[in-house]
């Protein structure tokens, strides 16, 4: 459980490197809790990677680690690594190949068009292949990002609330640059894929208390951040989880 450190980290440093090094390290550990090989030899994509942390966390493990994003903000220690300038929402998803294992972090709230994503997400994972997808659900307390607690006000005027009362700067706009997310609708999305296999849903920042993704409304307000396992249901032979193939868990849209 790491949101108590997040949330300390964010008051005092702001979303500083460090903190996204403690969610990033904390994914690393879940996915080999998980028995995800992420040793040498495999092929990752951090697609919508940002700076790079959680991709660069991974490349440390031994992986082939491939970065996109619509702009190169790469930190300088990953200067010299394979980038692809990439716009998930106008680009063909196929011309970025296919991997092992697609790391999706924070981005989905950021999609005009998440259905499109998740209908051809597919297209980019190997047979067996993982799609580890984290966003922030727009009932969670941080819904609505550098404005939230506003964001319950409702899409349309929270934002206009928090300008007027608060003032400062704003990164997101509602339906510009962040999009009202669900964990109900995600799921369902996903689901919607016959290409694709639900093998968990969890809390990203408290991941011991993963029943709460399992009850319906509630989940939308207790998940701070979302995370949806996926495999690519063809050629299963080729998942490598310990070794085996591991069925995936039950969880209700």
């Amino acid at each position: 459980m790491i949101i108590h450190k997040l949330v300390l980290r964010y008051l005092r440093h702001k979303d500083d490197k460090e903190f996204y090094l403690l969610q990033a390290d904390d994914t690393v550990r879940w996915l080999d809790r998980e028995g995800i090989d992420l040793g040498a030899g495999n092929e990752v994509l951090d697609l919508g990677c940002g700076h790079g942390i959680l991709g660069g966390e991974i490349l440390k493990k031994g992986c082939h680690v491939t970065f996109a994003d619509e702009t190169n903000y790469l930190l300088p220690e990953y200067a010299d690594a394979d980038f692809r300038t990439f716009d998930i929402d106008k680009d063909d998803i196929g011309a970025l190949g296919t991997y092992d294992l697609v790391i999706c972090s924070n981005v989905l709230e950021h999609l005009p068009r998440p259905q499109v994503f998740a209908d051809s997400v597919h297209r980019i994972l190997n047979p067996g292949g993982m799609l580890y997808l984290s966003f922030t659900n727009w009932q969670s307390p941080w819904g609505g990002h550098e404005y939230s607690p506003f964001h319950y006000l409702g899409a349309r005027h929270g934002h206009l609330v928090y300008d007027r009362l608060i003032g400062r700067q704003r990164i997101h706009t509602p339906f510009v640059n962040l999009f009202p997310t669900s964990i109900r609708a995600t799921i369902r999305s996903f689901r919607g894929n016959t290409d694709l296999r639900l093998l968990k849903v969890i809390p990203r920042y408290y991941t011991e208390l993963a029943f709460v993704t399992r009850i319906p409304l509630v989940r939308e307000f207790l998940t701070w951040n979302c995370v949806i396992l996926l495999q690519r249901e063809s050629g299963r032979s080729g998942s490598r989880i310990n070794g085996e193939i591991r069925s995936g868990e039950s969880t209700d849209a």
